[in-house]
């Protein structure tokens, strides 16, 4: 293999006019005109144009005509200017061809499961079945073709940039890359743990990390300073766009700092991240309270790219005649609402009144809407009435509304459903009324969030049980005291998504002390679940703080990606399965009884791997199995009782039919004329001899009652 002297497609350009030069990769598109052949050839770095002529060899020429695509081809040849007027606009090398004179085939593709090429080979020709319009199953489950696509390339050469990047930064501040275990206890951090069985250690479990965390204190502790790690990470949650069972995260910690420090070098590395994706990030990043974003937007990371933020109405309507108001106000509950701005010709009063306040707002899980119109400097609504004209003008004053605006009331005696549910009215409104601008960032810091939360009657910690208070002198026992206590935490929020968070930790003995009593933690329920990082606080803690961010969500954001399955290599789907491997699938009952364990190797089948399904699958890719719940619903339908042992036998001989059936569909008949039948037809059974000839028809049609057009008609035994 030549690789030493080796060009790279996607790197001629004229300047290399004719140059010999070699080049490998996959063939994406062919065009046969008779007497020449033009291919495109792609490799990780671009598409170039190659033409086959006779003049190059007839053996070249009739080898590029059986090229077919996604062979694997080595091409010699002279790199050559295109002609005025047959430069391709769709490629960075459309000005350049590359005259063939060598063409070797390295590797041959079955039929593809869908198109890969994305670029047309001349101006005007469009691309038929594009495929990112392929489903999403489908382009998992054949990941490594979708791989091959320059657009999905592209996307994993800047997530490759972005990490060299935060390398570069980060060693320029003095962080050093540490890898922490994959293989560590069970803590409770928030989300269900993967547990790996111990062979060595029977009945004991390892746990998948969900973070690094209690490890990066204790690194601190060991008086590493500064620590950064790319970290991989599991939780087993349920999944959404921006959610994995593993992902991949940005892990730091240092010592001997505060917040400021944690701002300051985040902000940066953001705008350098982001800057690798062409966006410019305005700084400072503003900050906001954990109270104060929950108050004007219902959400503790909030999206300011638009504005409908939330203002209390509550103090101005204290007299108010309008009876639910009324009510609300006597409960000692709230009403809020937000100014939408020159939309009332959009928000009609039947939009208003019968979609939103009758249907949506309670599909939100509020009771209901109020909503007013100004015109002509005046409120308009079918209970404005209710209100005096004191009341009204401190409404538009407050809402800060003028003509054309309209106002959106939610009143509730209790305040979390009123910023839930403006919340989610809020993000309604701007989607429907495309309020949201596009190719806009708007970063924010959301601060001082609350260190306990009630659960159940008892404080749980929001963030972790080693997160800093704002003050130390509070009394563990007073639940009531305690859950006015902040936390020294914070998140990076980035157009309404959560990016990362960190805290300032906890590093003094007295002070972990005093959180575990409020969280109700016996010193022996302490020990049990936390001992060994105990016991390393007890040796001298430096002050330290930390941050992680997630880097998936980062790269899908700077690359404008709707979910992170599109940046990461091998995703599973919505449903936690992996198309392409067929994970999670059974293990051999043999590795099971090595590990101790039990009757968890009695179902053949693997998950489906359609989302919301349970119907069984068996580990071999792209084949349907038939589960035994599919065989038992059958066999209820029918009125049959199979005993264990049939059920399986069924379950084996139907899998069997359609493995042999999968088979045949992988045949590959491009080039096999179509025919109506691979064998003649012939009746096995008997001889078959036509009647009709030496038989006269009459007597046996003649209780058809109609003739119609020389056609008998028979009566209709169902009316449809």
């Amino acid at each position: 293999m030549r690789w030493k002297e080796r060009a790279y497609c996607g790197e001629l350009q004229t300047e290399q006019a004719g140059r010999k030069v070699l080049l490998m990769g996959w063939v994406d598109a062919i065009r046969d005109h008779g007497n020449l052949i033009f291919i495109h050839l792609r490799d990780v770095r671009g598409i170039v144009q190659v033409v086959f002529s006779p003049e190059s060899g007839i053996g070249i020429y009739q080898t590029a005509a059986r090229l077919k695509e996604e062979y694997v081809v080595e091409v010699e040849g002279t790199v050559c200017e295109r002609a005025a007027g047959t430069e391709n606009p769709h490629l960075t090398t459309g000005r350049v061809e590359v005259e063939a004179e060598r063409l070797r085939v390295l590797a041959r593709s079955r039929g593809l499961p869908f198109q890969i090429t994305e670029k047309a080979m001349v101006l005007g020709e469009e691309v038929k079945a594009a495929p990112d319009k392929v489903d999403e199953e489908l382009r998992l489950q054949y990941r490594y073709l979708d791989l091959r696509r320059p657009s999905v390339q592209a996307r994993f050469l800047q997530r490759h940039r972005i990490m060299g990047c935060i390398r570069q930064y980060l060693d320029s501040l003095n962080f050093i890359e540490i890898e922490t275990p994959f293989l560590t206890r069970s803590t409770p951090e928030g989300a269900r743990d993967f547990l790996v069985p111990s062979r060595l250690h029977q009945g004991c479990f390892y746990a998948l990390p969900q973070s690094p965390q209690l490890f990066k204190q204790l690194l601190m502790v060991g008086g590493l300073d500064r620590y950064f790690q790319i970290a991989r990470c599991f939780r087993d949650e349920d999944l959404r766009p921006n959610r994995q069972p593993e992902f991949t995260q940005l892990d730091l910690e240092a010592s001997f700092i505060d917040e400021e420090f944690i701002y300051e070098i985040i902000e940066e590395l953001t705008v350098r991240m982001f800057a690798l994706g062409g966006i410019e990030l305005p700084r400072p990043f503003p900050r906001m309270t954990y109270r104060e974003a929950m108050a004007r937007y219902g959400s503790d990371r909030p999206d300011l790219r638009f504005d409908l933020a939330f203002e209390d109405v509550t103090g101005l309507l204290g007299g108010t005649r309008y009876t639910i108001f009324r009510r609300v106000l006597d409960a000692g509950g709230l009403i809020k609402g937000f100014r939408v701005k020159g939309r009332s010709e959009q928000l009609s009063k039947n939009i208003l009144q019968n979609e939103y306040a009758l249907r949506l707002v309670p599909s939100f899980g509020g009771r209901g809407m109020t909503w007013m119109k100004v015109q002509d400097g005046r409120l308009e609504s079918n209970i404005v009435q209710f209100f005096s004209p004191e009341e009204q003008a401190g409404l538009l004053q407050r809402m800060g509304a003028g003509d054309g605006d309209v106002l959106m009331l939610v009143a509730d005696t209790d305040p979390d459903t009123v910023h839930k549910v403006l919340a989610s009215l809020r993000m309604h409104v701007a989607q429907r009324l495309e309020l949201i601008p596009t190719g806009v960032f708007r970063p924010l810091w959301v601060t001082d969030f609350p260190l306990f939360e009630l659960k159940d009657g008892r404080l749980n910690s929001q963030h972790h049980p080693f997160t800093m208070p704002d003050r130390t002198d509070f009394d563990p026992h007073d639940k009531a005291a305690c859950l006015k206590l902040n936390s020294r935490a914070y998140d990076l929020v980035v157009n309404g998504e959560e990016l990362g968070g960190g805290s300032i930790r906890i590093h003094d003995m007295a002070v972990q002390r005093k959180i575990f009593t409020a969280l109700e933690l016996s010193p022996d329920e302490a020990e049990g679940k936390f001992g060994f990082f105990l016991q390393a606080l007890e040796y001298g803690a430096p002050p330290h703080a930390g941050l992680a961010l997630g880097l998936d969500r980062v790269i899908a954001l700077i690359l404008q990606e709707p979910n992170i399955r599109e940046v990461i290599a091998f995703p599973k789907n919505r449903s936690a399965f992996c198309p392409l491997t067929r994970a999670p699938a059974p293990v051999d009952p043999v590795q099971l009884a090595e590990l101790g364990l039990q009757g968890g190797g009695a179902e053949l089948e693997a998950p489906d791997a359609a989302p919301g399904k349970h119907a069984g699958r068996k580990a071999a890719p792209g084949r349907h199995r038939i589960s035994a719940g599919e065989i038992q619903h059958i066999a209820r339908l029918a009125r049959l009782h199979l005993e264990p042992e049939e059920l399986h036998a069924f379950q084996k001989d139907l899998n069997a039919v359609l493995d042999h059936f999968t088979t045949l569909q992988e045949l590959d008949t491009r080039d096999v004329e179509p025919m109506s039948h691979v064998l003649d037809l012939k009746n096995v059974w008997r001889e078959d001899t036509p009647a009709l000839d030496s038989v006269d028809p009459a007597p046996l049609l003649q209780l058809a009652p109609m003739r119609q057009d020389d056609y008998f008609k028979v009566p209709k035994i169902l009316e449809s």
